[in-house]
């Protein structure tokens, strides 16, 4: 399976959070801490139930907690999908 970009990334965040209206907003969110993008824990898990639909990628919760950019979840994601 292929990696998800950052670009996928943030496309799947807007969509968890319910910004639609933005999706088509640039912005460098790499390295800014999900809270600062106004992400709380349920959007999160929002966020990586559609990753897990979209690339069969399945996180613990509790791993969520130690992931704190926008970025490292990428490389979670992209670490798993390595290994699939």
């Amino acid at each position: 399976m292929s990696e998800l970009t950052m670009d996928r990334l943030a496309e799947i965040m807007r969509t968890a959070a319910g910004d639609e209206d933005t999706a088509k907003a640039q912005r460098e969110i790499d390295d800014v801490p999900f809270a600062d993008l106004g992400f709380d824990s349920l959007a999160l898990l929002e966020t990586v139930a559609l990753i897990k639909r979209e690339n069969g990628v399945k996180l613990a919760d509790d791993e969520l907690t130690d992931l704190k950019t926008p970025r490292e979840l990428l490389d979670r994601v992209n670490a798993e999908l390595a290994r699939a």
